[in-house]
């Protein structure tokens, strides 16, 4: 069976018309069955996707025709299933949300590192090394040595810098992140902010997880993908880790022979954080996915959409024979 593309990929640039783009684009990743969501707004593009080699290959291809989207960033990793449901094209105010204004990394962004010299600047007892993702990000896996900043959304990022990092103390700073994106907008804000010696990883960690051979390896633990994968390994294939459909955690095996876990309904991250009316939401929920699957039919997604829409047609047109039989009998009465 052929595999299933995953393309990450993202690029800041001005794009003024950003909301003319979207329909488009929609209507070309629609037409090459294309899934996944590409966020626009005017400082750029940002997503995940995933389709056929032909179909990505297509994508990229169709981006480039507009010399703005030349040379964007994108990395590949392959899955035996497709890992979306849905096909997205999002309009935003930012494709990375940091919620400062101004910050602009076309203008000024820290010094890139590629990811065979990683290892020697992460070594540097001088080098502070900041995971810019979120906690549950961290929880799953990160660095040799990278410290944590707890933050729940990288809106939390500009708050850590303010509070925990100083220009005049933390001389060399060096920042990674998933795909490089949150990356590069962290290290402009500490350019902003005064911090000189500003390094960020080329590429994120799937990158450097694809360059670095695992024998060589200052990675430890897996990394957190945004779908349906949920983390992927060093040799950027699925991994162990399972998904909280009510909290959208990553959750190990262990944690599902909790008495807090129930699938679809709860883990023991968001149990005590949901009401008796939420899980019972989430239990009709389930009820109407076991349902839809008995039934050959998918619940949710691209394919649930076209279900529903074959069912209407269909009610339409019974609807229809009822009414020309109605007709019918009316001629035979009246004759």
């Amino acid at each position: 069976m052929a595999q299933t593309v995953v393309c990450a990929l993202y690029k800041f640039v001005t794009l003024d018309d950003y909301q003319e783009i979207k329909q488009p684009l929609l209507d070309f990743m629609l037409a090459q069955e294309v899934r996944g969501t590409l966020l626009l707004a005017q400082e750029g593009i940002n997503g995940t996707v995933a389709g056929t080699r032909a179909a990505i290959d297509a994508l990229i291809a169709y981006l480039t025709t507009d010399d703005r989207f030349g040379n964007i960033v994108y990395k590949e990793s392959f899955n035996e299933e497709m890992p979306f449901l849905r096909t997205r094209v999002k309009l935003k105010k930012e494709i990375v949300t940091m919620g400062v204004n101004g910050i602009d990394p076309t203008h000024i962004v820290g010094t890139y590192v590629k990811p065979k010299d990683w290892n020697a600047l992460i070594s540097d007892p001088d080098v502070v090394l900041v995971d810019t993702r979120n906690d549950y990000e961290y929880q799953v896996g990160t660095f040799q040595n990278a410290i944590n900043p707890d933050t729940e959304s990288f809106r939390e990022f500009p708050d850590y810098v303010k509070q925990h990092l100083d220009p005049a103390k933390h001389k060399k700073v060096a920042m990674f992140c998933t795909g490089g994106i949150r990356c590069e907008k962290s290290t402009a804000y500490m350019k902003e902010q005064g911090f000189e010696e500003v390094y960020h990883l080329e590429g994120g960690i799937l990158k450097y997880l694809e360059d670095v051979p695992a024998d060589d390896t200052m990675w430890e633990g897996e990394c957190f993908v945004f779908d349906e994968r949920v983390t992927v390994d060093h040799h950027l294939e699925k991994g162990q880790y399972d998904q909280c459909n009510a909290c959208r955690m990553p959750i190990t095996k262990q944690e599902q022979q909790t008495e807090q876990y129930e699938h679809g309904i709860s883990c023991p991250h968001c149990f005590d954080k949901t009401s008796d009316t939420q899980k019972a939401r989430y239990r009709e929920r389930e009820k109407q996915v076991a349902l839809a699957t008995e039934r050959g039919e998918a619940h949710m997604g691209s394919d649930s959409a076209k279900t529903i829409a074959t069912h209407r047609a269909e009610k339409q047109q019974l609807k229809a024979q009822q009414r020309q039989a109605s007709l019918a009998e009316q001629i035979i009465k009246e004759a």
